[in-house]
């Protein structure tokens, strides 16, 4: 398969990546371009299996959408609601409780909690939230909010992001979710999400939780209107970042799901493109140990297939989730634990159930 690449042209870059070198902003330009997807695939595995042997992880969670209200509504999202909307939801304490009580019936350790922007909500609502989470399951992992969300608390307080995730860590916050990168360029977020904090401000967010000490996931949405250049240059920024602060841990390409959206000419992103996306940022960010095939927006046979293109994460159970199938996904809500153990095994994989910061819990 290196053969290829190097007859191919792209023979210096299978150098690097044998030898372990870095990738820069043209290299990863030309591999998104590349149309051999098996050569691509098998140079993606070299990396994968150099960081993480044979093994493909996932886990045992629930997640929970607090809420669908938002007021940045924007034109990428299917899920979100204006306050006064007959379809808008906000879930009270009790109702999160039982909704979480699913992580007992099926042995979970993780809770996954994201929402909308809701224009009232208090910082008292998401620490009494946390607080009686962890109360109830001292031994669950609470990750939870985004940074955009965690930015928009701060928003709403007139404090700075820093006092809002002591108060939030305090209560019982574990670590965050990756959401709402999206694409950093300013000029793709004044087209898809027009009201959401910067790229730059999204990445400040994040090095402030981990400068905290608080561990992150980062993501990237495509498929829509960015280019390829936009997307290297998103996954650079990450790079950095993880450079500075190390605290990410894991990355999750995630595929535009355009149905019920406002971004009404977008088709989304093929199957290849979902392939091309995973095995490239395998190869860029050789800084960061996981590369995640999100099941819930891939489809359960390309995310199994994703295990042999450089992803090396299934995520989990998930339970319930509501953003996604709000934009037309077709997955089913949720996996049990042996269907996930299923997929691994027949992508030749050994499945390692894990909790949320890659501790093995069991082989």
């Amino acid at each position: 398969m290196v053969r290829h690449i190097e007859r191919d042209g792209l023979g210096d870059i299978a150098e690097k990546v044998l030898d372990g070198k870095r990738l820069e902003f043209d290299d990863g330009v030309r591999l998104y371009r590349y149309d051999g997807i098996t050569a691509l695939g098998h140079l993606a595995n070299v990396v994968r299996e150099r960081t993480n042997d044979n093994c493909a992880y996932y886990i045992i969670n629930r997640h929970i959408n607090y809420t669908n209200v938002c007021v940045n509504r924007c034109p990428l999202c299917a899920f979100s609601r204006d306050p006064d909307a007959p379809e808008a939801y906000t879930m009270t304490l009790e109702d999160v409780l039982e909704a979480a009580a699913a992580v007992d019936c099926i042995g979970g350790t993780e809770l996954h909690l994201v929402g909308g922007l809701h224009p009232d909500l208090r910082l008292n609502y998401y620490t009494t939230m946390l607080s009686a989470l962890k109360e109830r399951y001292p031994a669950v992992h609470l990750q939870a909010f985004t940074v955009v969300e965690i930015a928009h608390m701060a928003r709403i307080e007139q404090t700075p992001v820093t006092e809002i995730l002591h108060k939030l860590r305090d209560a019982g916050l574990g670590s965050i979710p990756g959401g709402g990168a999206e694409i950093f360029s300013p000029r793709v977020r004044s087209i898809i999400c027009p009201k959401k904090i910067s790229g730059e401000e999204w990445l400040d967010s994040a090095r402030v939780a981990h400068q905290l000490g608080i561990r992150s996931n980062a993501t990237m949405l495509y498929g829509h209107v960015e280019t390829i250049e936009e997307r290297v240059q998103h996954m650079i920024a990450l790079r950095e970042l993880q450079d500075e602060t190390g605290g990410f841990m894991s990355f999750i390409p995630l595929p535009f799901h355009p149905e019920n959206t406002r971004l009404t000419t977008c088709v989304g992103p093929t199957g290849l493109d979902d392939l091309k996306a995973v095995a490239v940022s395998r190869l860029m960010l050789d800084n960061f140990d996981h590369i995640k095939a999100f099941w819930i927006m891939l489809g359960q046979k390309l995310a199994q297939v994703s295990l042999s293109f450089g992803a090396d994460d299934l995520d989990g159970t998930v339970v319930e989730e509501r953003i996604t199938h709000a934009a037309g996904a077709r997955t089913p809500q949720q996996l049990a634990c042996d269907e996930i153990v299923a997929l691994i095994r027949e992508a030749g994989r050994e499945p390692v159930q894990r909790d949320t910061v890659y501790n093995v819990i069991a082989k």
